[in-house]
Formats: structure tokens, sequence, C-alpha cells
């Protein structure tokens, strides 16, 4: 009996003919022997014509590289121009608050009053701007995405009390973890460490907290202690 070549890839329809030719034998005869052998033999080979297994590694590839949410030299190190000044302002990465350096117009490093306003809407409007090309490479986006106003507080509120032109907890967590986590870190918009804000509704103002679990988790809410 000739039994068919494994090579070339294809499997021939005539193999299994044989095969069943094969079993006729008996198999207490030395013909029906060498028969069932070749049967045996027969079937490993159609057996490949399946899948076959391999235990040779396949190289698929790194693991997907994490974001770094950090900046080059050359992009977080820009000077500002003429009249302006560097602030450092919160950003999201990693589902993280990263810091990242943002130019502020003239007078924004103007502390007391009006300079106070007006360095939180600076810081505002840098922490709506959208990230470079560069921040965005790193991971970096922002939250603080509507256009929002502030004011100075109101009467009864306590002092360097600010006031958004939205209710703080109406805004995305991240958002006001941003927001909060951001005038902490500046002495115009912070009161002993904490950022007392309100919205424009009669509700009283609340003391924030920009701590290290605000930084680790921005999307839970941003704890606040008694004005």
């Amino acid at each position: 009996m000739r039994v068919p070549e494994a090579g070339g890839g294809r499997c021939r329809p005539g193999g299994a003919r044989g095969a069943r030719a094969g079993r006729r034998g008996p198999v207490g005869t030395g013909g029906g022997w060498r028969a069932l052998a070749g049967a045996v033999l027969l079937a490993a080979v159609t057996a490949g014509c399946g899948i076959r297994t391999t235990s040779v590694p396949v190289d698929a590839g790194g693991a997907p590289s994490r974001v770094p949410c950090s900046l080059s030299e050359a992009a977080a190190g820009s000077r500002p121009p003429d009249g302006g000044t560097t602030a450092r302002v919160y950003l999201v990465c990693a589902s993280g608050l990263e810091a990242v350096d943002r130019t502020l117009p003239t007078g924004g490093s103007a502390t007391g009053g009006a300079g106070a306003v007006a360095v939180a809407q600076a810081l505002l409007e840098a922490m709506r701007e959208r990230p470079s090309q560069s921040e965005r490479q790193a991971g970096f986006t922002t939250y603080v995405e509507e256009p929002l106003t502030v004011s100075a507080g109101r009467e009864g509120d306590p002092p360097g009390a600010l006031r958004l032109s939205r209710q703080p907890e109406d805004l995305p967590p991240a958002a006001l973890a941003q927001i909060v986590c951001t005038y902490a870190g500046t002495d115009a918009t912070s009161v002993g460490g904490t950022v007392v804000l309100g919205g424009p509704g009669k509700y009283p103002v609340r003391r924030y907290v920009c701590n290290e679990g605000v930084k680790e988790r921005p999307e839970s809410a941003v704890p606040t202690h008694s004005p």
C-alpha cells in the first residue's frame, strides 16, 4: 500500500479510500497486521492536514507602555513672554492630577482684592487652555472646559472667598479638583492652604482642601472644611 506524502501542504483525497481498503483484511493474518499498521500510519499523516500546535514562542511585541505624564525639559522649561509670569496649574493625566507650567498675562501675580480675582480668572483661563501637542502626547487633558468667571466674595463671606459663575458642586469632580488644587498652590487664591469657593447663588461658600487623595483620585468628591 502506498502512503500519501505529507508534503505540499495539501491533503490528498485518495488517502481516506486507502484507509478503508486497509481495514478489509483480517486482523489475525500477516497481511491484516500490515494493513492495520498502514491504516494507523495513514491516519497520523492525514491528521497533519489540520492546524498544528507549536511550542515555539511567538513574539507579540512589548507590553503597552504607561503614560509618562512628564514633559521634556524643552517643553517644560519654555520662558514666558516679556511681562508675563509663570504659574503652576493642574491637569489630569493617567487618572490623577499633575502640575504643568502656564504663562499668565501681565498683572497675574498681584495679590489682594481685585488682584486676587484677576489671578483667579487668569488661572481659570490657563486651565481651560487646550493642552499643547507635547502635553497631549504625554497624556495630559483638562476637564475645565466651559467658560467660567470668578468674582470676589460677597458680604458675609469669609476673607479670601471667591465666587464662580457656576456652583462648584455642579462642576465635573475632576474639573473642581483641578481648580481647587491650582488655587491652593497660589498665595493670591488660597487661604491658609485651603480654597474658599462659592457659586452665583445664595448658597454659602465652602472651604475646599487639596490633599494627596484629591491628586490621586480627582474623580472623587473634593473634601471640604467648615468656613
